[in-house]
């Protein structure tokens, strides 16, 4: 945990300059970024103290202090929701070995309420990026990625390791961003997750792309947005995606995907619907484009 803490510290500060919070630069650098004694002026702490936390020493550490260093390196409300567990896990409550988590499982009222949304398409996943369950119109939406074998379905496992990946989202490099931004927030949440390093692992030994991007110690929120995808049945989407966390159910969260109202990726959404309705897909797939 130290190393994530000295790498995610050192990656925050290397990305501001001097000038962007009104200090002034003397010399030549050779590093980028603010320096350690900059940050430490900048939190109202001492350098050797400051010194202390970027080494991955945060034991102690107060919230207000935290707060301080969330301002000087201009943390946005991912960052500091990653610092804070990054410091609450580095205390020193003992050594906990990774420990695999029970399976998750979705209630069957859960899967009642993905079945009732009839218009979106609808899905429980987790932070790992696991899709477990879905609605009709969700399965449709996402058979690029049931059709794999691997279960549970992982979007992350698809995008860096799967060849359809590149077709099938429009905006291929945004969305690696994002998977890996989401799980390296997820890893600082439960830096004991074996599941979760497990897949960490697997990905950064296939996916030079993943591992590039899990150096930069990126971490993200994403609640809301617009995905484009492209179907391989109905082409083109444009769908709005809303979370919606489940409080009684720790660790999983709804996503729907809508169309806007009177739009292409309306009626396309329909016309899948009714691919993924049909017991004989093919004969849908005729059907869908002769319309």
């Amino acid at each position: 945990m130290k190393t994530e803490v000295r790498e995610f510290l050192t990656s925050r500060r290397a990305r501001i300059t001097p000038e962007q919070v009104g200090l002034v630069s003397y010399g030549s650098r050779r590093v980028p970024g603010l320096r350690r004694e900059e940050v430490a002026v900048l939190a109202g702490v001492s350098v050797p103290y400051y010194t202390r936390l970027e080494r991955g020493d945060m034991k102690g550490v107060s919230q207000s202090v935290l707060e301080a260093l969330a301002r000087a390196l201009e943390l946005d409300d991912a960052e500091r929701s990653h610092l804070f567990d990054l410091a609450r896990a580095a205390q020193p409550t003992g050594a906990r070995p990774p420990r695999r988590r029970a399976k998750q499982r979705v209630r069957p009222e859960v899967q009642w309420t993905l079945d009732a949304i009839t218009g979106a398409a609808a899905f429980v996943g987790n932070d790992r990026l696991d899709l477990l369950a879905a609605n009709e119109l969700g399965r449709a939406l996402f058979s690029e990625l049931y059709a794999a074998p691997a279960r549970p379905v992982n979007s992350a496992r698809f995008v860096f390791l799967d060849p359809r990946a590149e077709t099938f989202y429009d905006d291929l490099e945004r969305v690696a961003d994002w998977c890996v931004a989401t799980l390296r927030w997820a890893a600082g949440r439960d830096p004991h997750d074996r599941s979760l390093s497990d897949l960490v692992g697997e990905l950064a030994t296939h996916s030079e792309a993943f591992r590039m991007r899990w150096a930069t110690h990126d971490v993200r929120f994403h609640n809301v947005g617009v995905k484009q995808f492209h179907h391989p049945v109905v082409g083109d989407l444009s769908l709005s995606l809303t979370r919606l966390d489940l409080p009684a159910d720790h660790g999983l969260t709804i996503f729907t995907y809508t169309a806007e109202p009177g739009s292409r990726s309306e009626e396309a959404l329909k016309l899948l619907g009714s691919w993924g309705a049909t017991p004989d897909p093919a004969e849908s797939v005729r059907t869908i484009e002769q319309t």
